[in-house]
């Protein structure tokens, strides 16, 4: 989440208007995230009690095409019993609006925290939250690519350029060349598939003590191999935010979370320390392209590329930690 394009209190106060959700009480920008603004808004609610929800205008790497596909699977999951937050439809049950050439969603908020330093047992439910969605997902009938696949990391590097991504690092050119055309080579796709939600960092999590409150932030979700999601999941949450130390026993409470929900196969697993560093290799190639691009006076944080390159080196050289004795 971030906030890249201002809007006035007035036009917050309208666009609120147009929802069944009371009046405009304060509006406050949020500024994690790398891709889309977000406001944090408080209402009078529909009965006066007050109301709190996450207003979304959709900037960059979200197609509008798309919109449909990750609202409507928040309903869906949410209809399944998942903790996953609603999509506001507006007064005319629409499930966005457009300004100009963007679209705005307003998704019911959650409450919860998202941590930065994750305890077993909470690892552990966010495992089994991550299987529960994969399961909650397997009759949505919406299909989306993802977009941030295999290609869009060789073009997001390509773009970057090998002085850019020098500037970032001296050594990071040299990490990109030797990896990326081996995981390629051997990327996977006869595994089985589901939505997956791409992206479930612990800023995607809220948590309300050891049980998971809330998965958020379904804008990168598509239809893909559901241990790609897992190793997504597991580099996201196994590292410390240098990604030089890795949490074996967060490791392993997370796998074995989303086995006691839903077994992975010999296959899958025999996947996950290639699938881990084609995880790595796509954070590191969109954070590198955001290091370089991001507009200066952006309310973002940008997020250092090296964290993840510092992930791919260690599941290069560990793809023991997979294997099923180390996490059962």
């Amino acid at each position: 989440m971030a906030v890249y394009t201002q809007i006035g209190a007035e036009e917050m106060a309208a666009l609120v208007s147009e929802f069944d959700v009371g009046e405009l009480v304060s509006a406050k920008g949020i500024a994690e995230g790398v891709s889309n603004s977000n406001w944090l808004l408080d209402t009078t609610g529909k009965d006066g009690r007050g109301a709190r929800f996450i207003l979304t205008m959709y900037e960059f790497r979200i197609e509008l095409e798309d919109l449909p596909y990750f609202l409507s699977l928040l309903d869906h999951l949410a209809a399944k019993g998942c903790p996953v937050p609603r999509t506001i439809h507006d007064r005319d049950g629409a499930l966005f609006r457009r300004r100009g050439e963007k679209a705005l969603a307003l998704i019911e908020f959650l409450p919860g925290v998202s941590v930065s330093e994750p305890t077993v047992a909470q690892a552990r439910a966010v495992g089994a939250a991550l299987a529960q969605m994969h399961g909650a997902a397997a009759d949505f009938s919406g299909r989306r690519a993802n977009g941030m696949g295999l290609g869009e990391w060789q073009r997001l590097f390509d773009a970057c350029g090998a002085d850019g991504l020098a500037a970032i690092d001296p050594a990071l050119a040299g990490l990109v060349g030797e990896h990326l055309p081996r995981v390629a080579a051997g990327w996977p796709e006869g595994l089985p598939r589901s939505v997956i939600h791409a992206d479930l960092f612990p800023d995607n999590v809220l948590m309300l003590g050891d049980k998971v409150g809330g998965l958020i932030d379904f804008y990168f979700a598509c239809n893909d191999l559901m241990a790609y999601d897992v190793a997504v999941t597991h580099a996201a949450w196994c590292f410390d935010a240098t990604g030089r130390n890795f949490n074996a026993d967060i490791s392993q409470a997370l796998l074995a979370g989303y086995e006691a929900v839903r077994p992975l196969s010999a296959d899958e697993r025999a996947a996950l320390p290639l699938l881990a560093q084609g995880a790595a290799l796509r954070f590191t190639s969109s954070r590198a392209y955001d290091w370089l691009n991001t507009p200066a006076d952006a309310l973002v944080v940008r997020k250092d590329p090296m964290a993840f390159a510092r992930r791919l080196q260690f599941y290069a050289a560990n793809p023991a930690i997979f294997e099923k004795s180390v996490f059962t």
